[in-house]
């Protein structure tokens, strides 16, 4: 495991890509300017938790903790910086399985955080850090950007 540290909740990269997500929002925010309604997850409770807290979970349970896993034990080990040849092949998938209910740019748009989420698995070793950091991600953009 590239720099193996299960202590996520104490890792500075960890809290890097916490902060990277709020640069993004707020770029994106910027450029598409929305219009906001900070109170419609409590008028709307479950569209909300489903994306935000819900999928982020099964996503990672199936993503992370069965592909990439089975990945790492069938394929030869390779990486290309950080990123584990396991990490890249599901973080495809991932981005391609996105491709059907999703627009193009959208779906694209997952690839770099879905690599984020499988490095903090490798790192971590377990699949808390990528969980609570999807779970973060998906509940800034669904808040911000839908309605």
């Amino acid at each position: 495991m590239y720099g193996k540290t299960s202590r996520y909740w104490v890792d500075p990269l960890f809290f890097a890509a916490m902060g990277a997500a709020v640069l993004y929002w707020g770029a994106l925010y910027a450029v598409t300017q929305p219009v906001p309604d900070p109170g419609w997850p409590l008028r709307d409770p479950l569209r909300f938790i489903y994306p935000a807290l819900l999928y982020p979970v099964i996503e990672e349970l199936v993503f992370r903790g069965y592909v990439q896993d089975l990945a790492h034990q069938r394929l030869t080990v390779w990486r290309l910086g950080p990123f584990s040849h396991a990490n890249m092949l599901t973080s495809l998938l991932f981005t391609a399985l996105h491709f059907i209910n999703h627009p193009p740019l959208s779906a694209a748009a997952v690839f770099i955080p879905s690599l984020l989420f499988g490095f903090f698995k490798d790192r971590s070793g377990h699949l808390g850090a990528p969980i609570l950091l999807h779970a973060f991600y998906n509940s800034g953009y669904f808040w911000l950007f839908t309605q």
